[in-house]
């Protein structure tokens, strides 16, 4: 399980990146300021630093610079500062992308995942499958229908992927909304009809009548392949 620093001190957003972090299987701990990323990373080997500017005590410039002089691990500068000069000045420091704030969950996951991909390799051979003219990459957390790319929203994805690994069988919708969103979500039936709509306008070329996403009587739903 690759492990990840948050050093932030806006405490919400750094919980919030956190859980969702969790939720696609990464180590995730935080830091506050620099004189706590500093002890943190003097006692923990980290796989990427998502590293806001501005700090209670200095910088993220700061603890970029001070650790690219004994470590070469993955750094994302995340921050409201967007003005040209501090991404260059991060980009400088040895950082390896830069996020503007507010950020998308769904963007710093993607680009998180490419980072890790391009430091550390793939860690096995990519997990596709194709229904039709739809092609899902389950490594890549992406999907193309007829070659071009189609944009899903997080959860539009996970539960694409679950009916995907659970193909050709039928998922109740409790157990549906339990795998996607959690067992102690507050998500009900209805949230899960819209986003199979959402899916089947996106991935099927006739929605209102679906050849693969298949709503199975009095049990939940089925990608039928």
């Amino acid at each position: 399980m690759r492990r990840i620093l948050i050093i932030d001190d806006d405490t919400a957003l750094s919980d919030i990146t956190r859980d969702m972090l969790e939720q696609y299987e990464y180590e995730v701990e935080q830091a506050y300021s620099v004189s706590e990323a500093f002890a943190t990373l003097t006692d923990t080997r980290f796989d990427l630093l998502l590293l806001d500017i501005n700090l209670p005590d200095g910088t993220g410039f700061e603890v970029c610079e001070e650790l690219r002089r004994v470590s070469m691990v993955p750094v994302i500068f995340a921050s409201a500062r967007t003005g040209v000069d501090d991404r260059i000045s991060g980009f400088e420091k040895g950082g390896d992308d830069y996020l503007p704030k507010p950020y998308s969950m769904k963007e710093l996951l993607v680009r998180i995942n490419a980072l890790i991909r391009r430091t550390y390799g793939a860690a096995a051979e990519e997990e596709k499958v194709t229904f039709g003219n739809v092609e899902v990459n389950l490594t890549s957390r992406s999907v193309t229908k007829n070659g071009k790319e189609v944009s899903l929203s997080l959860k539009e994805f996970d539960l694409l992927a679950y009916l995907v690994r659970n193909r050709n069988n039928a998922v109740e919708k409790d157990k549906l909304i339990s795998e996607v969103w959690g067992a102690f979500s507050e998500v009900d039936a209805s949230t899960l009809t819209v986003h199979i709509r959402w899916l089947r306008e996106k991935l099927e070329d006739e929605p209102s009548a679906p050849k693969y996403i298949k709503t199975v009587y009095k049990v939940g739903y089925m990608l039928e392949i």
